[in-house]
């Protein structure tokens, strides 16, 4: 009897291990809320310039990592309307948009796929300003995702 109980409890084990192996291998979550906050003291509104992470949820985006801005921001109007590259280094950049309207402090960005890790990556976010005159800091508050594998 023990030996038939065995046998049975060997072989439930057996199926639900075998069932476990069929999902998938990624435990890590693959939507949530997205936190990050940048100081912008070495970004004047110039092409090519940059802010950086000072925090964030995301472990795949360091503290550190640059935000590199494509066009110059238009002080006669007050805003900022380009595309922009979060480069996390080793090759791990996600490509996105923010609109910053600078009279209200206020704005969004969006991430649409990049490279490395970032490759189906996709989030939305408001944008505010946190800082001061001396701190220029910002935060994005919203959601990211990423594409499921093809």
């Amino acid at each position: 009897m023990k030996r038939i109980l065995s046998m049975v409890i060997t072989g439930i084990l057996a199926g639900a291990f075998a069932f476990t192996g069929l999902a998938p291998a990624s435990a890590s979550p693959r939507t949530g809320a997205l936190h990050v906050t940048k100081e912008c003291s070495q970004f004047a509104g110039q092409a090519g310039g940059f802010c950086t992470i000072t925090s964030s949820n995301l472990k795949m985006i360091k503290r550190g990592s640059q935000v590199i801005y494509a066009d110059a921001a238009d002080f006669t109007i007050g805003q900022l309307d380009t595309d922009i590259v979060l480069d996390t280094g080793h090759g791990n950049s996600a490509f996105g948009h923010v609109f910053l309207n600078f009279a209200t402090g206020t704005g969004t960005v969006t991430f649409d796929g990049g490279t490395g890790k970032f490759e189906d990556f996709h989030a939305s976010a408001d944008v505010s300003f946190i800082g001061d005159n001396t701190h220029p800091d910002w935060a994005w508050d919203g959601e990211y995702s990423f594409s499921p594998d093809d």
